[in-house]
Parts: structure tokens; C-alpha cells; sequence
């Protein structure tokens, strides 16, 4: 028999879902029903806090105590690259296969590096906009109206100035 449930103790489930839809009920009941929560609930309540991100695939973290959930978004690089875009939202059942073709400033993918800064594996910020800037390049869009990997060499030789604070 498996032990009795503690209510006090902090349980993270980490799902990945679309913004502004629900989490799928049947995928969210194996891992949130032995908890004592109800999937249509908690769906409803993903789709409600994901509503700014609508279209976009985010990483969503539930922290559950004493049979409450806590939901933040955790948004990738490429969420957050392709929101800067400010596309129109897609309906994800009809368009297929979209081209971010836009362009993002470079003081925008400095402010995304930041927010992306405690995630990141480089030691500086300079590394974590390079890899910004990879995201970028591999989304498909512009970076001050070049391509990100001109403006990768651009910091590397540094002709860009990453500011550290």
C-alpha cells in the first residue's frame, strides 16, 4: 500500500502546452488526479493564465500544496523571440508550417537574454544574448533588419556593445 498523502508537502509537474487552450484532461489526469486535484479544473485554469501567449507552445509549472495549484508560465527562448515579433495569433488547426519572417531590435533580444539569464548556462550576459541570437537565427527572423549570424559576429568581435547590468 502506498504511503498516506501529505498536504503540506510542494509538488511541481511541469507540462507543455499551447497558450490560451487547456492542457489535454487526459494528459493532465495521470499526473495531477493522485494529487487530489480535478484535470478540467486545472485545464481551465492553465488556459485562463496562458491567455497572452495564445498560439505559442510554453512550458507551464504547476506547484501544488495542500491541494491547490499555483500555475506560472515558464516561457522557452523561441516563445519569447517569437512573441517579440508581435505576430497576429495563429489558429494552430489551420495554419501549418508558418514563416517568422519579422525583425526584432537589438535592444529587445537583450531584454529577452535577461529575462532568460537565469536558465541560462553561459557565464555572462554576452553569452546568453549569443544564444539569443541563435534562436533567432534558427526562428527565422531578422535582428535590426540582418541576419542574426552578421549580428553574432558583430558581438563577438564586438562592434555590438552587451551591457552588463
Amino acid at each position: 500500500m502506498p504511503p498516506k498523502f501529505d498536504p503540506t508537502a510542494i509538488h511541481e509537474v511541469t507540462l507543455r502546452v499551447t497558450g490560451g487552450e487547456g492542457a489535454a484532461t487526459a494528459a493532465l489526469a495521470p499526473k495531477i488526479g493522485p494529487l487530489g486535484l480535478a484535470p478540467k479544473k486545472i485545464s481551465e485554469d492553465i488556459a485562463k493564465n496562458t491567455g497572452d501567449w495564445k498560439g505559442l507552445r510554453i512550458t507551464v509549472k504547476l506547484t501544488i500544496q495542500n491541494r491547490q495549484a499555483k500555475i506560472s508560465v515558464v516561457p522557452s527562448a523561441s516563445s519569447l523571440v517569437i512573441k517579440a515579433l508581435k505576430e497576429a495569433p495563429r489558429d494552430r488547426k489551420k495554419v501549418k508550417n508558418i514563416k517568422h519572417d519579422g525583425n526584432v531590435s537589438f535592444d529587445e533580444i537583450i531584454s529577452i537574454a535577461r529575462q532568460m539569464r537565469p536558465r541560462s548556462m553561459a557565464r555572462e550576459l554576452r553569452g546568453t544574448v549569443l544564444e539569443i541570437l541563435g534562436t533567432a537565427q534558427s526562428v527565422g527572423c531578422k535582428v535590426d533588419g540582418q541576419h542574426p549570424h552578421s549580428v553574432i559576429e558583430k558581438v563577438q568581435s564586438g562592434e555590438y556593445d552587451v551591457p552588463e547590468k
